[in-house]
């Protein structure tokens, strides 16, 4: 299986499992990774889903697979299942509800990056490369994965990353915002990182991602929706309980 959600406590690894090829997803990984992401979100053990490569200092992905990609591209009925699949993806994965965590250890190309922008957070080690490579195949990127981009690292470096193609290092791509941390070893970063916030409240976390993604797309100020989401949480059993503990000097369960 090159794709595969494992599940452990609180936390959900969805694994990245074809290292002779330098992680590169074919179709069939495009339409497999939807419906596990789907397994995590449904499941209410699950609190945080980390997306990394099956093995450590590997690829955590090449991005597509460009021998099934080349042959694929000119059936126009294959090109349009396959844009379908990738965006998909995206989308699915930028709009999951759970906190989400790329841990990349190696080269995050192409496709590859796309997945990783579409996380709430990337944490790289020293030896990760990043890189857009649409322009070296002239390709256009998505405008969906365009704007994950954009709303990551802004318009100027945005552009930068699209019009060379070139590839970033991990401390540059730190200092452009392009990873959230820099790591010497970002799996055991990602595992910590994911117990604390499996630890908190995870009603506080859905909602907080819901309100970042409406500044994101634009909105600017407090609207009907986003005032009932504030006192909502005032009858939540997360308050309750965050109370309850706070009161009483103890750890609160959520």
């Amino acid at each position: 299986m090159t794709l595969r959600l494992e599940k452990n406590g609180k936390v959900a690894r969805l694994l990245i499992d074809r290292p002779d090829k330098r992680n590169a997803f074919t179709q069939e990984m495009w339409e497999l990774l939807p419906e596990l992401l789907a397994d995590a979100i449904a499941d209410d053990a699950i609190r945080v889903l980390i997306v990394n490569a099956s093995k450590k200092n590997s690829s955590f992905c090449a991005g597509a697979d460009i021998g099934e990609f080349a042959a694929g591209a000119k059936d126009p009925e294959w090109r349009a299942r396959n844009q379908a699949a990738i965006g998909k993806v995206q989308h699915d994965l930028a709009q999951a509800p759970k906190p989400t965590i790329a841990v990349i250890d190696g080269d995050c190309i192409g496709g590859g990056c796309g997945i990783s922008l579409a996380c709430d957070i990337r944490i790289a080690g020293p030896q990760a490369r990043f890189g857009i490579t649409p322009a070296k195949l002239g390709l256009v990127y998505p405008l969906h994965d365009t704007k994950l981009l954009v709303d990551v690292v802004g318009p100027s470096q945005a552009k930068r990353i699209l019009f060379t193609g070139q590839l970033l290092s991990a401390q540059e791509a730190l200092d452009i915002g392009l990873i959230t941390i820099l790591s010497d070893d970002p799996y055991a970063e990602a595992t910590a990182l994911a117990d604390t916030m499996s630890s908190v409240s995870s009603h506080s976390q859905t909602m907080s991602k819901s309100i970042i993604k409406r500044i994101l797309d634009g909105q600017a100020d407090d609207d009907a929706a986003s005032k009932a989401l504030f006192d909502a949480a005032f009858e939540s059993d997360d308050f309750k309980e965050g109370v309850s503990a706070f009161l009483t000097k103890r750890k609160p369960e959520f």
